[in-house]
């Protein structure tokens, strides 16, 4: 059977993140299988800078536009991925119309307003809780990030979404990409306050520190760590020669809910040093592809002796058609099918 399905994002390029990589292949996979997707995102509306982070756009002024086109599409399944202001437009759209609806929990987005705006995590769980609280089904990546929302409160019913890497894109390649001093020790991602890259930064390991990436903390982090190399924003084939470069994969992050690049990096052959915190917990549970230690020195230098062939091996166990399957499967019907009319 194929289905009309909505997918309601804040997230999406010109960012590149997790979170769009997933929907982006979700989205791509589904409609591979035949199925019709209404992806609402923040391009197709007005929108203003997100505060402290201008890269982000937020729609504004989004409801007749978002009612509109799904008063037109009238999607069998609703999936709203993000809580910001799409995402609570088409919370508003489904309980004004009695449709019922799924949503996923993707970033500590508590966590991240008070490292951006001191707003107490307190009130920002208060927020979640709010938001989540209508669906039906609540979509998260790993274990943990269910456990950790369990004992903040919430009442949802929870299921698993995992994720996925493209092995045809992020794989070994053992050539001399990057003429630096090795060992290469990487970090790929959103330059940000919330990646806590000065803890990579700071670390005292031989060999280079590489940051692959751009965001507002850039600047600052350059003018800090001088002796770092910073390669700025890479794309397609440029970004996967540079993970596969890296001699170790150093994620610093506290506040990730899964770590999709750390799949992406063990594609590549390159072992992941990290702390042990939701995300790399549920990623990296063999200790022959990773280091997980509070003392992210020792992390590092312990996963600089683990085997390239080991992280990739492990990396084949997660594809996008697993990951689609299980959204596909999570979603809910939006009215009660059984008493649409028949139609001849």
């Amino acid at each position: 059977m194929t289905l009309r399905i909505a997918f309601i994002t804040d997230a999406w390029h010109p960012q590149i993140n997790g979170v769009v990589t997933t929907i982006q292949n979700t989205c791509n996979t589904l409609e591979q299988l035949g199925h019709e997707i209404k992806l609402i995102s923040p391009d197709q509306f007005k929108s203003i800078p997100c505060p402290s982070y201008p890269s982000i756009r937020l729609a504004i002024n989004c409801y007749s536009n978002l009612s509109k086109q799904l008063d037109e599409f009238k999607p069998q399944r609703i999936h709203i991925a993000t809580e910001g202001p799409l995402g609570l437009a088409a919370r508003k759209y489904c309980l004004k119309h009695n449709l019922a609806f799924t949503t996923s929990f993707h970033t500590l987005f508590a966590e991240y307003i008070n490292l951006r705006f001191k707003i107490p995590t307190s009130c920002g769980y208060a927020f979640l809780r709010w938001f989540h609280g209508p669906a039906k089904k609540v979509m998260v990546a790993t274990p943990s990030v269910e456990s950790s929302l369990v004992a903040k409160g919430f009442k949802n019913h929870f299921i698993r979404w995992s994720r996925g890497v493209n092995p045809d894109f992020y794989y070994p390649r053992y050539e001399e990409f990057l003429a630096l001093p090795r060992p290469i020790s990487m970090f790929v991602g959103r330059v940000a306050i919330e990646k806590n890259i000065e803890a990579f930064l700071s670390l005292d390991v031989p060999g280079t520190k590489v940051v692959v990436g751009d965001g507002p903390q850039l600047i600052e982090l350059k003018e800090r760590f001088p002796d770092a190399v910073f390669v700025g924003f890479q794309s397609g084939e440029p970004l996967a020669r540079h993970m596969s470069a890296a001699d170790v994969f150093v994620f610093p992050s506290r506040t990730d809910t899964f770590g999709i690049v750390l799949l992406d990096a063990l594609a590549s052959g390159v072992p992941v040093a990290a702390y042990p915190v939701t995300g790399p917990l549920d990623v990296i549970t063999s200790d022959k592809v990773g280091v997980l230690d509070e003392d992210l020195t020792k992390a590092v230098t312990e996963a600089l002796k683990l085997d390239k062939d080991d992280c990739r091996n492990f990396a084949m166990n997660y594809s996008w058609a697993n990951c689609t399957a299980q959204f596909f499967n999570n979603l809910v019907p939006a009215f009660n099918e059984a008493k649409l009319p028949e139609t001849h």
